[in-house]
């Protein structure tokens, strides 16, 4: 059955949602208690003046207050308690009984001379309230021809002037209400349409406000939290406290004491915080934050309401330590380039000419002794030029498609087979498909010198764990997006890397092995960032080290940093 006019949904007591416009239960509500009372007060009124009144008359009006409870009594149940929405034949049934029992009233009340006729006014506006033109119409058309029958056939010859005043009456009220009626249905439906809307939007914003990554905050002048997202306690350490209506400054002030000077700021100022820094310390760990503040001012005359976003930016911090770093490294390779070319050749010169003279049978053997010296610590400075020139050549030069676990096990095996690898140490190896656009020679080399560094750590019983698949997206940082990209992880059981060093192992000359350059993972870090990838480094002393390499899978490039 189709649902008519502005009625409300069931449970919604017959008003609108706004409750300014009345819904279709609404109005049946008031056409149910007024068609009781009518009925009942004339049949009371009737049976009270029974010996003014002919028997014929009072049984008409006992039939009519019947007929009128009963049928009242099955509307509301149908409409009310079963709670079905009214349609266009259930107002028509309601609109003809309601017709006629305003013809029995008006017949027994003298026809011309009844004061009743008003009551078919009350039915033609309520038909124009409830249903379309065109319904009501016809409505107000039945309501005339019943009332001009009544007349014709139950009084004849009383037929005048007021008869067809009255008729012209009727036609008015309907011209108005049903105007007034039409227009309310289209503000009811479009107010019906604004609300889905609205509600529409808060369910999205409401939805949004619980996932997303940032920390949302809302304090009022008082510094009472009105609102708090799920993001913003995780970040806070706050999970299980109910902080909304308490003071914001009770829970932050050794937690975040920056997020909350920048809603003090803003609330004493009335100026926006923009990309403001913060630490948060949390359970003994403290990350950093980025900090945005707007404020909502109502009144002048108290501090406003503000609402701060922050977020954690250690993974943004560390990406640009990461480019900061890769510039770097670019300078020193040109220098060290630019040097090794230099030294190289007179060094060479130099190697020549005392191994001359060391083999000149004048020599004595403290001279052929210091010849040998100078011998040895010249191939080790020329070693050390040729890491300098490998440093400073790192460049993809053979850009193919190939899966990185193949390349994997091919270093493996060259670990193995080198001199520095312990008998004793166990490599194992975790990989799934892979495929990534690379040079596979500069790639070959990243991952034997991470291996070969890990499998050196400890000081004995070496065990490193070598993990290439598909990264998932919560293991990309923040401050790069990739449409996808693929994990290489290296950990190894060694004793970590020191506080101290942690910060600079990618950078030249640093490193915490005795008789190291300090060369390879600077070329790595060059290595991997030719690919257009990142490489992290996790570690604390006594709990080994776990170096993640981050590269493009194949067929996509980084998006954003």
């Amino acid at each position: 059955m189709r649902s008519v006019g502005g009625g409300s949904g069931p449970g919604q007591g017959g008003r609108g949602a706004a409750g300014a416009i009345p819904g279709a239960r609404g109005v049946l509500r008031w056409v149910y208690t007024g068609r009781v009372t009518v009925a009942m007060v004339l049949f009371a009124a009737a049976a009270l003046r029974f010996r003014d009144v002919s028997a014929e008359t009072i049984l008409l009006l006992a039939v009519a207050a019947i007929a009128s409870v009963i049928a009242t009594s099955l509307s509301v149940w149908y409409t009310h308690i079963r709670g079905v929405e009214p349609g266009m034949t259930f107002l028509y049934a309601q609109a003809v009984f309601d017709l006629a029992l305003v013809t029995t009233v008006v017949h027994v009340t003298e026809g011309p001379a009844s004061q009743f006729p008003a009551l078919y006014i009350l039915v033609i506006a309520v038909s124009a309230v409830m249903m379309p033109l065109a319904s009501s119409l016809l409505i107000t058309s039945l309501a005339s021809l019943v009332y001009l029958a009544d007349i014709v056939f139950g009084h004849p010859g009383q037929m005048s002037v007021v008869v067809g005043l009255q008729i012209a009456v009727f036609v008015a009220v309907f011209a108005a209400t049903g105007i007034i009626g039409s227009r309310v249905r289209v503000m009811s439906a479009e107010r019906d349409v604004l609300q889905e809307e609205v509600r529409r939007l808060k369910l999205e914003a409401s939805d949004i406000l619980r996932n997303i990554r940032s920390g949302i905050v809302t304090v009022d002048s008082d510094g009472t939290v009105l609102y708090a997202n799920p993001a913003a306690q995780e970040l806070l350490g706050l999970f299980d406290v109910d902080i909304v209506g308490r003071r914001l400054s009770d829970l932050v002030s050794d937690r975040a004491p920056e997020l909350l000077q920048a809603i003090e700021t803003t609330q004493a100022g009335r100026q926006r915080t923009f990309r403001a820094e913060g630490e948060v310390n949390v359970g003994g760990r403290s990350f950093p934050v980025g900090v945005t503040t707007t404020s909502i001012d109502m009144d002048s005359t108290v501090p406003p309401s503000v609402t701060a976003i922050f977020t954690d930016i250690s993974d943004q911090k560390r990406v640009e330590e990461l480019r900061l770093r890769a510039e770097r490294l670019e300078a020193v390779a040109e220098l060290s380039a630019s040097l090794a070319h230099e030294i190289k050749n007179p060094l060479a010169s130099i190697r020549s000419s005392i191994e001359q003279l060391s083999r000149s049978a004048r020599a004595d053997a403290d001279e052929r002794f210091l010849s040998q010296l100078v011998v040895r610590e010249s191939d080790r400075l020329s070693r050390l030029l040729t890491e300098f020139l490998d440093f400073s050549r790192v460049r993809v030069t053979n850009t193919r498609s190939l899966d990185l676990g193949g390349v994997v096990e091919a270093a493996i095996e060259v670990v193995r087979e080198h001199p520095d690898c312990p008998e004793d140490a166990v490599i194992e190896v975790a990989r799934r498909p892979a495929p990534i656009d690379g040079d596979e020679d500069l790639l070959h080399r990243v991952v034997v010198n991470l291996i070969l560094n890990a499998v050196q750590a400890p000081a004995q019983s070496p065990r490193v764990r070598v993990e290439v698949r598909e990264a998932e997206g919560r293991e990309l940082p923040a401050g790069v997006t990739l449409r996808s990209a693929v994990l290489l992880r290296v950990a190894d059981n060694g004793p970590g890397i020191p506080p101290e060093l942690k910060e600079r192992v990618f950078e030249p000359f640093v490193t915490g092995r005795a008789g190291g350059s300090g060369l390879g993972l600077a070329i790595v870090q060059r290595a991997v960032q030719a690919h257009r990838g990142v490489i992290l480094v996790e570690s604390a002393p006594g709990e080994g080290s776990v170096f993640n390499v981050l590269l493009p899978a194949s067929g996509t490039t980084e998006v954003a940093a």
